[in-house]
């Protein structure tokens, strides 16, 4: 045989015994096959905008079936709407911890708040008609123009503006937090809005409104960190199922922006 060829045992490619020896690798390629992903995280399929924009449509889907519901059933049963805002933050709640995205669960969120959506629209448009319009199409120009100008480039998440955006949410919560108290215990004769309603600015202008605008403003921004949890995703190849964690935090972005709306119109009306 060829390896007995004292040309070939000679050779430094073998080691005297007629088998090449096994290269030593370096500390820079130990450290390269480290950082590599396992094998089912190479094979899995990755995250992408087509996949989430299919999972977003699903779950508004759902949100809208289940919203129909809500307003065609608040005349029969007038407080079935507060139960599923009830479970609907539950839920919310659940899936804001869970460490993986479940699909049940994020639907599961959006037939209720659909629900919850659909019968405090109702009692809305009962007492201040046309408002439901108006505030669907608001929030849809909200989102539409965070879009565009995320898309464009114009607006990036940064860091800073995250640390703000975040301080300003703890102090909007907590104003909302006392404000219900307000309106739970300040009698019969407290303004309905709380304190939205009884502070006005220059007697023309209601803090409910100045609030409104602020709280657009935070809704508009979370937007922006909701895309650009999508966009990095889609970048870095995480798992696809993480689109599910992309229409999640969309929705419920969209959601909180409707809302805040609805009731800044409803106080502009009064």
């Amino acid at each position: 045989m060829a390896l007995n060829n004292p040309a070939f045992s000679n050779s430094p490619a073998f080691n005297g015994k007629g088998v090449a020896p096994v290269p030593t690798p370096t500390a820079e390629e130990l450290q390269q096959q480290f950082n590599l992903p396992s094998a089912p995280q190479r094979s899995a399929e990755p995250m992408t905008i087509d996949g989430t924009l299919r999972v977003s449509l699903g779950t508004f889907a759902v949100l809208v079936v289940a919203a129909a519901i809500g307003w065609v059933t608040m005349p029969a049963v007038p407080f079935l709407w507060i139960g599923a805002a009830i479970v609907g933050f539950v839920l919310a709640l659940v899936n804001i911890f869970k460490k993986e995205p479940s699909p049940a669960l994020i639907l599961a969120y959006a037939a209720a708040q659909g629900v919850f959506l659909g019968g405090i629209s109702s009692f809305y448009e009962a007492q201040w008609p046309g408002i439901v319009s108006q505030a669907v199409l608001a929030t849809l120009a909200v989102v539409g123009v965070t879009l565009a100008l995320f898309a464009s480039g114009k607006i990036r998440a940064s860091k800073r503006a995250t640390k703000v955006f975040l301080v300003a949410m703890v102090g909007y919560l907590a104003f909302s937090v006392i404000n219900v108290f307000v309106m739970i215990f300040g009698g019969a004769n407290a303004n309905p809005w709380g304190l939205r309603g009884d502070i006005v600015f220059f007697d023309v202008i209601p803090l409910g409104l100045v609030l409104g605008v602020f709280a657009v403003l935070l809704g508009a921004y979370s937007l922006v960190l909701d895309f650009d949890f999508i966009q990095k995703g889609v970048r870095q190849g995480i798992p696809k199922k993480y689109a599910w964690t992309g229409a999640f935090g969309i929705m419920v972005t969209v959601i909180w922006l409707y809302l805040e709306i609805l009731r800044m119109l409803a106080i502009s009306r009064d």
